[in-house]
């Protein structure tokens, strides 16, 4: 899991070719006024999904095998809890098609509070549970760029 500020983001363009790609769309596209729905950068190896809504006071961890997320948020803030996949345990299972699973995670979770201008990158192996609460509920807009590993 990496986290930073967005005009940190060139820190990070060595780590892929992609994950460049998605961090420069960020950073280049004005997204205070962009709908939300799917933009598309290169098909489904490298799109972004905007959406607008309000933070929750639970959710379960989830998880994905082919995608790195690259997590940032437009406008509000909200907490996202963090722990490593192998100090997890299965809730739902994995769905090939929509390359995520949801799980339980009670032991050795970090929690990080994703403010506007913020962004995280999570590889497979970090398991998240975004949207929650920082410390009311919050209307919020984000962009989650999905990388193919």
């Amino acid at each position: 899991m990496i986290k930073d500020r967005i005009t940190n983001a060139d820190m990070y363009f060595e780590l892929s070719a992609d994950i460049k790609r998605g961090l420069e769309w960020l950073k280049n596209t004005e997204l205070k006024n962009i709908s939300d729905g799917r933009y598309e950068l290169d098909g489904d190896k490298l799109f972004v999904n905007v959406q607008s809504y309000e933070t929750k006071d639970s959710a379960l961890f989830e998880a994905h095998r082919k995608y790195a997320d690259i997590q940032f948020m437009i406008e509000g803030a909200e907490k996202i809890e963090t722990a490593e996949y192998a100090d997890c345990k299965m809730a739902v299972p994995y769905d090939n098609d929509k390359d995520i699973e949801f799980l339980n995670c009670d032991k050795f979770k970090n929690i990080q509070f994703l403010k506007e201008g913020q962004f995280m990158i999570l590889f497979p192996q970090d398991a998240h549970k975004p949207s929650l609460n920082p410390e009311k509920k919050l209307r919020v807009k984000k962009a989650v760029v999905k990388v193919l590993l």
